[in-house]
């Protein structure tokens, strides 16, 4: 897997990230969820194999190329077996909640009002897959 980190093209850099992403939706088009997923100032390139993944770098390198947008190459990585995106943790093993997001979760104080509430039920219902609410947290 490889993840490459903000794309460097003079223009492009000066537009907001809506509008860079997209640009980089319309550049990436064909194959947005096939091998790649683009997000703010990032794209995840995730294949299945080696071979595969040789292969589609290439073809997002020279895309980026045909469209004149450069990277820094002290921002990327490439071939990664684990990575944090977005609060997952991404692996061979497949993708799972970022453990410290959760203890974040766990360890918040306790809601005082309406508000509080409503922000701390949106958050634990995103996540409650990975975590063990217990019903004397809830009281």
């Amino acid at each position: 897997m490889a993840i490459m980190n903000s794309l460097y093209y003079p223009l492009v850099s000066l537009m907001p990230p809506p509008v860079f992403i997209v640009l980089m939706n319309r550049v990436f088009r064909p194959y947005l969820d096939n091998f790649i997923i683009v997000s703010i100032d990032d794209i995840l390139i995730y294949s299945k194999s080696e071979k595969e993944h040789d292969k589609h770098l290439r073809i997002v390198l020279e895309t980026l190329k045909e469209h004149e947008l450069y990277t820094k190459p002290k921002r990327c990585e490439f071939w990664l077996n684990k990575f944090n995106f977005l609060g997952h943790v991404i692996s061979n093993e497949g993708i799972s909640f970022d453990t410290m997001t959760i203890e974040a979760i766990v360890d918040c104080p306790r809601p005082t009002n309406v508000t509080e509430v409503q922000s701390f039920l949106g958050m634990v219902g995103y996540y409650r897959s990975s975590l063990e609410v217990s019903p004397k947290l809830l009281c």
